[in-house]
């Protein structure tokens, strides 16, 4: 028998029919919806007399639009209300799980899948939002699809798509201390580019990889559509498999042990090919931050921007403009320099193990005077672990305030917006021109390196600060 890939054989396994010469007709085993990009779909299948044809396969959630303060209030910005009001609206008429405002379950959709059960091993997933790709940490094909896509999936539970090309990813060794998952998705991208990974669909491997925890391994696959994959994927192991017992139901799970049987045997065999491959050192990695308009212009902390980009004149103008925009020039390093805003969360950072290794290196400090932070958990659940494990009170003593959840500051749909001209340390996953809020100049980092900018005011390697 030919050996197969991880992802072969979830793709293979979800064809409904094969168009000659044209994509594949998908089976989608979990939709995930949120406010900004369903109401065009949902208007679409009324214009059609149609309904959702699967509710049951669909999750709603209130995440883009929310105000991260006071929100017990009526939302103030009329188009984010109107918004969350259709959704809630849509989700009563089809008969959807809608997840609302001051819903104990509500927060950012790729953490509350995941953290409620929803995303499993081995299953096709989709969402209107780029940052699907978070799922694949569990051993899923998930992917990001647009308006249109989206109501297809509502009317048919299907969805047509090429079938991407295959890359995997390894990295190896030991991560020195101070480095973490953020570090390891920015050293990458930071070496193939922004469109390193286009046209592929990416497995995640290597004992760095293995050695991740589930909420470390949802940061690099979240990350991977930064790289401009299609997604990225990790094959489930014990680390997913302990992750998965521990919640408080699996959805779609009748029987857990069974369903672990067939999950022991998601992996690619031995002997699969793969349209590239790529492996890296884990003790090659240091705490990485980015310096331009896009994730991969990243660096080492420590090291100097670097003189050109290397991809010939054309690319050579737009890198100097990318720098002119952030404030930088060739050969500067960053360390010591100011920074105004610090924001930990979104669908990249905002699970509770990265509010306690921000903790952890705050404990005893104090936020610099300079810095306004943005400290914003993922979920209500994280939310609420944060206040039980004492988390909020390490932040509160240090100076900061904990504001309530959704995706906030990583991108400018909301009031968390960056102010022009500004410096931002982000925990994020984009910093396009604009992202945090026009003019805004956004620096991609860790939880630990976002920390210690924090209680400086400056960019600073998180390295000197851990004890």
């Amino acid at each position: 028998m030919e050996a197969k890939t991880l992802f072969d054989k979830i793709w293979d396994g979800h064809v409904v029919r094969s168009i000659k010469e044209g994509p594949d007709v998908l089976y989608i085993d979990r939709h995930y919806i949120h406010e900004v990009t369903s109401p065009q779909a949902f208007n679409g299948l009324r214009q059609r007399g149609i309904k959702v044809f699967r509710p049951e396969k669909t999750i709603a959630t209130a995440d883009h639009n929310i105000p991260t303060k006071d929100q017990h209030l009526t939302i103030k910005d009329e188009l984010s209300r109107n918004q969350v009001e259709r959704l809630s609206h849509n989700c009563r008429e089809h008969g959807i799980e809608y997840f609302g405002l001051n819903n104990s379950k509500n927060g950012i959709v790729h953490i509350i899948g995941p953290e409620l059960g929803y995303t499993l091993p081995g299953m096709t997933i989709v969402c209107g939002d780029s940052h699907t790709s978070t799922h694949g940490a569990f051993g899923t094909i998930a992917f990001g699809i647009g308006t249109s896509e989206v109501e297809m999936v509502l009317a048919t539970q299907c969805i047509m798509q090429p079938k991407p090309r295959k890359m995997r990813i390894s990295v190896n060794g030991k991560l020195e201390k101070g480095v973490t998952s953020k570090d390891i998705i920015l050293y990458i991208i930071s070496r193939i580019s922004a469109a390193g990974g286009t046209g592929y669909f990416v497995e995640f491997a290597g004992s760095a990889i293995q050695s991740l925890s589930m909420e470390a391994r949802m940061t690099i696959c979240n990350m991977s559509i930064e790289m401009g994959a299609r997604g990225g994927l990790i094959a489930p192991d014990e680390t997913t498999f302990e992750y998965l017992k521990k919640l408080s139901v699996v959805h779609g799970v009748k029987d857990f042990n069974k369903a672990l049987e067939g999950w022991k045997k998601m992996k690619s065999d031995e002997g699969a090919v793969f349209d590239m491959e790529l492996v890296y050192d884990a003790a090659d990695i240091k705490p990485m931050i980015t310096y331009g308009t896009n994730p991969g212009m990243g660096m080492a902390i420590d090291a100097a921007i670097p003189l050109s980009d290397t991809a010939g004149k054309e690319a050579s103008a737009s890198y100097m403009k990318s720098l002119a925009y952030m404030g930088f020039k060739p050969d500067m390093k960053l360390i010591g320099h100011p920074v105004d805003y610090v924001f930990i969360g979104s669908c990249t950072n905002g699970r509770i193990e990265d509010f306690r290794a921000f903790a952890e290196l705050i404990r005893g400090k104090k936020k610099a005077d300079s810095v306004t932070a943005l400290i914003v958990p993922g979920s209500k659940l994280v939310e609420e672990q944060m206040k039980q494990e004492g988390l909020v009170k390490i932040y509160e003593d240090a100076g900061f305030e904990v504001r309530q959840p959704g995706c906030s500051s990583c991108l400018a749909m909301n009031e968390d917006k960056i102010p022009a001209g500004k410096y931002a340390v982000s925990t994020s996953n984009r910093n396009f021109e604009g992202r945090q809020g026009p003019g805004a100049r956004t620096l991609l980092a860790s939880p630990l390196t976002a920390a210690a900018a924090a209680v400086t005011g400056r960019i600073t390697d998180p390295r000197t600060l851990l004890s």
